[in-house]
């Protein structure tokens, strides 16, 4: 509450410069909040991207492995799968977003060439060859998907923390200063009012003062003057 700031010069100048700090805070959350919001909408739009290409190499990998199922039967899919002896490896980095730190997840041995995938490439079909080409495509997509999505959600997470920060001096605490600069600077006017009041009747009873003594010492001077005539005459 304004009520409750002491009214003095020495506050005043403390509550101007947390304003002019307030508002130069504000100013750079507002450009971060932007920032973040523009770098946000290039991630959806690559999200959207990323999404249509998980949908279709999802789609593509099931037309493949039911199609491989069909004319291998499901022991040869599942003999080719454990035959598998390099895994895939994901390791996970980070990178700097506008101060917002977002994973960066690389993938690697997912795409094999046929020597590297285990099973025997004589005993099978080109059909479970395309399978697995199918599913590593899929993998890297999913991997891909990952670190969108995840970069996404860390975003939105500091586009709100900004903006909570970007509400909260401009609907609270930069109008309680201003509240405060005002009350303050209307506290001080009308002591400055009243200190003028005060110095205009000191002035006005100094005024009165010596022209009274001017009035006295006149007729106490014309007295003597009618004296010295008198003695004069006799």
């Amino acid at each position: 509450m304004a009520e409750d700031v002491k009214p003095t010069r020495k506050n005043l100048m403390e509550i101007e410069d947390r304003i002019q700090l307030s508002e130069r805070g504000h100013d750079t959350l507002e450009q971060k909040r932007d920032g973040l919001i523009m770098e946000f909408m290039d991630i959806l739009d690559q999200a959207q991207d990323v999404h249509q290409s998980l949908e279709d190499d999802y789609e593509r990998a099931q037309t493949i492995i039911d199609t491989a199922r069909a004319v291998e039967g499901d022991v040869a899919i599942r003999g080719a799968a454990a035959a598998l002896k390099e895994h895939p490896e994901i390791t996970v980095e980070s990178k700097n977003i506008m101060g917002v730190v977002v994973p960066q997840i690389e993938s690697s041995k997912v795409e094999k060439d046929l020597d590297e995938r285990g099973y025997g490439v004589l005993g099978t079909s080109a059909h479970i060859d395309e399978t697995a080409e199918a599913y590593e495509d899929l993998l890297e997509s999913i991997v891909l998907a990952a670190e969108v999505e995840t970069a996404m959600k860390k975003m939105l997470e500091e586009i709100e923390r900004t903006k909570r920060r970007v509400n909260a001096l401009e609907f609270k605490l930069l109008p309680n200063l201003y509240e405060n600069q005002e009350y303050i600077q209307q506290k001080l006017e009308e002591q400055e009012r009243e200190e003028i009041f005060r110095m205009k009747k000191v002035k006005a009873k100094k005024e009165r003062e010596e022209k009274e003594e001017r009035e006295e010492a006149a007729e106490e001077a014309a007295d003597e003057d009618e004296a010295d005539a008198a003695a004069a005459s006799e």
